[in-house]
């Protein structure tokens, strides 16, 4: 992996764990020598997952729509700002750009572009690790509620031990660059066996 897309939230009234961790993503990142893809923004976790990238001297592109391309909500500071012409095109983007993905926690969008990311990896239109950085058992809930769906038949445990999740950013990249695609199951699932 040489490049991690990072799906998190913009908000800025939320528990300073978040904005730590995420920071900490940014510069773990860096220090692996692992270029960041995100959303460009400057706010929230955002902001923050950029931030600690930059301050370890990381690589960092921003990917973001010309409506949120303002001085008000887009990070100045990056390595490179893409501005595609809307939603479909930046996530696009930033899909080409990454060899791996992340979700920090977050909200609707996050939770879009987590679902779309692992979705295309269950039916073979990638082959990339995905995790999530689960700060302050943010996403225990989700996990729940997707373990549940593999109880009753709806996702393939294959493909729930694809989804790593840890709550140390350095512990889940490890999982990450030891991930291995299973393309049984994405067969097993397309009826392809």
């Amino acid at each position: 992996m040489k490049s991690i897309c990072v799906f998190c939230g913009s908000a800025d009234a939320v528990h300073a764990d978040y904005l730590e961790g995420a920071r900490q993503m940014g510069a773990t990142l860096a220090k692996r020598g692992l270029r960041l893809i995100f959303g460009g923004g400057k706010t929230g976790l955002m902001g923050a997952v950029a931030d600690g990238a930059l301050a370890a001297g990381g690589e960092v592109i921003g990917v973001i729509i010309p409506s949120m391309n303002t001085p008000a909500l887009a990070h100045m500071g990056l390595t490179r700002m893409d501005v595609p012409a809307d939603m479909h095109a930046r996530k696009a983007r930033m899909h080409e750009l990454a060899d791996g993905y992340i979700a920090l926690p977050g909200g609707f969008g996050t939770f879009d572009e987590l679902f779309e990311t692992v979705t295309w990896a269950q039916t073979g239109a990638h082959e990339k690790a995905v995790g999530l950085l689960n700060l302050r058992h943010y996403f225990d809930p989700l996990l729940a509620a997707v373990d549940h769906a593999v109880n009753e038949g709806f996702i393939f445990r294959e493909h729930r031990a694809a989804l790593h999740c840890d709550t140390d950013p350095a512990a889940l990249l490890d999982a990450m660059e030891n991930y291995v695609h299973p393309h049984d199951a994405v067969k097993r699932w397309l009826r392809e066996e």
